[in-house]
């Protein structure tokens, strides 16, 4: 990345940086909407919050505002002002590289990929690798993964490692594959499988846990780069009106790139942290989660887990064979003792706990697990389940007994629709993507995107989340539309419902007196628009412990002036 470029993201974060406030602020004329304590949603109209960025009081339409002691006024012009949005699953690093790297998410054939990452590498010449992200051979209709011979007839020269759109899998050409010494003669490593060619030799699409095998010799990034992405990411979120994310399998390089951030006062985002795995926990934790840093914008809450794959690559780990692959189940990460042999270790020192299961299999294994460890565990654990994308109808009523967390990724529905139609044939899709039969079992739902996997956009996943149609309204009526859930408990679910889900329900996610005072200002109500014109929401403005971190208009003005 050049200097410029580098100076030019610092700028924008550094103007939106939260200005000191020196007494209370009065912020009135809105049209005001958040959870209550019941779940349902509340109105106001004013609200004002003190020099530490914490709501002080809030004012329904009609009743009196204080006449004293307010030293700042912000007109909302009677504006839409919700809860600063939480995503409930992110990754807020490669949030930021996918944003600064080759981005094949877009691409509608293979053809068309191949043409981008051959521009791509004309214009990085200098690069040792060429690395990206995004690939789907479902959206191309290539009916089989890509191989390397693809890649080598574009880029031959030097390595190139492009991860597919779910992060399950890897697309490698020969010089990344020799780089790495993947050979005929390299196994499957548990966990993970490498595609083959009729001869036996690699064909270049590596699946979950063979990933490594690749990626353990592209080069890393600097801290320098970390610290750009880091920036970049905090920009794209707040665009978005995040506020607030849970970043799912944060490594010790991530957390010190937070750290750095904090310390520079530059950390504007609050991030719920998930450690990728239990040596990452230590190493960042050490003997217990961390406390909130920064003004409540960072702590390490716990540990990531992964018990199965993804759908996409057929890595999710289902009760009965693929209907489109009958020779295969999926791949399990973890047998039952090792599982609980890692949940029993972060459990024994207070670390909440969540685990990767997408497959109906993984979900019950899951389950099978925290039912035998809330024996020994007891207490206020919240267990999590990250996507629970296909449940046995059997096991929805597990969720509730056990008090697990849903934390699922509305538009991953629309996306993967007819994906899992094919995957899973229509015996099972009573279970799959089952939001409101979780929620009536008890369950509570966390809303989150999965970024990069998806864009990082809450309002496109509340229009999934109370419609079940996609971006272009189909299919009409909503897939499975029993499943869809009330607008209350969607936006709940990117609010309050994700801070309860991340031990941070004391802190934010509602606008409430005592809750730090994040919110944004928007051009739609959620509450009464139509899924589409949900989906087209601006945010007008992002605000994070009542400084403002992003305006659309200043962003607008901005873009202009790079254009004269």
């Amino acid at each position: 990345m050049s200097h410029r470029r580098r100076a030019a993201i610092a700028a924008l974060l550094l103007a939106a940086a939260p200005s000191l406030a020196l007494a209370d602020t009065l912020v009135d004329n809105v049209s005001g909407e958040t959870i209550g304590p019941d779940g349902r949603v509340q109105t106001f109209s004013a609200l004002v919050f003190d020099d530490a960025g914490v709501i002080k009081a809030i004012y329904r339409a009609g009743e009196k505002k204080p006449p004293k002691g307010i030293q700042y006024h912000v007109d909302g012009k009677g504006r839409i002002m919700l809860p600063g949005l939480i995503d409930a699953h992110a990754h807020v690093m490669q949030i930021g590289f996918a944003a600064l790297t080759l981005d094949l998410s877009d691409t509608k054939s293979l053809a068309e990929a191949l043409e981008r990452i051959k521009s791509y590498a004309a214009e990085h010449p200098d690069r040792p690798w060429i690395i990206g992200r995004g690939w789907n051979q479902e959206s191309w209709g290539l009916g089989r993964f890509p191989t390397a011979a693809e890649l080598d007839a574009v880029v031959a020269d030097k390595p190139v490692w492009l991860e597919r759109v779910d992060g399950h899998a890897g697309w490698a050409n020969s010089a990344a594959l020799k780089a790495a010494g993947v050979s005929a003669q390299t196994k499957d490593p548990a966990g993970g499988h490498l595609e083959r060619t009729a001869a036996g030799a690699p064909a270049g699409v590596l699946v979950d846990a063979a990933q490594a095998l690749v990626a353990r010799v592209v080069p890393a990034p600097r801290a320098a780069d970390r610290d750009v992405a880091l920036a970049t990411a905090q920009r794209l979120l707040f665009r978005r009106g995040v506020t607030a994310v849970a970043d799912m399998g944060t490594s010790i390089e991530d957390w010190q790139a937070y750290r750095r951030a904090g310390d520079r006062n530059e950390l504007y985002i609050r991030i719920m942290a998930y450690a990728a795995g239990i040596d990452q926990m230590a190493l960042i934790a050490g003997p217990a989660p961390t406390p909130w840093l920064y003004q409540d914008r960072l702590r390490l809450n716990g540990v990531k887990l992964y018990m199965d794959g993804a759908l996409g690559s057929r890595g999710a780990w289902l009760k009965a064979p693929y209907a489109d692959a009958p020779g295969t189940r999926g791949l399990p990460q973890l047998s039952d003792t090792q599982l609980r042999n890692l949940m029993s270790r972060a459990a024994m020192d207070g670390f909440q706990i969540a685990v990767h299961a997408i497959g109906d299999q993984a979900n019950a294994a899951v389950l099978d697990a925290v039912e035998d460890l809330s024996q020994t565990y007891k207490g206020d654990r919240r267990w999590r389940i990250e996507h629970a994308q296909i449940v046995d109808p059997a096991d929805f009523a597990r969720f509730g007994r056990n008090g697990i967390i849903a934390s699922m990724q509305p538009v991953h529905q629309t996306s993967d629709r007819l994906m899992a139609e094919a995957r899973l044939g229509p015996q099972r899709l009573a279970g799959a993507y089952a939001w409101h039969s979780l929620q009536a079992a008890g369950a509570t739902l966390a809303f989150g995107s999965d970024a990069p996997v998806e864009q990082a956009d809450p309002f496109a996943g509340i229009a999934a989340a109370i419609s079940r149609e996609d971006a272009s309204g189909q299919p009409a009526g909503g897939w499975q539309a029993q499943e869809r859930v009330d607008r209350a408990s969607a936006l709940a679910g990117y609010s309050s419902a994700a801070a309860w889900a991340g031990f941070a329900e004391q802190r934010f996610g509602r606008l409430a007196p005592g809750q730090r005072a994040d919110f944004v200002f928007v051009d739609t109500d959620p509450m009464f628009a139509s899924p589409a014109e949900i989906r087209a929401t601006k945010v007008l403005e992002t605000w994070v412990g009542g400084g403002k971190v992003w305006s659309a208009e200043q962003a607008d003005a901005n873009s202009a002036a790079e254009k004269r």
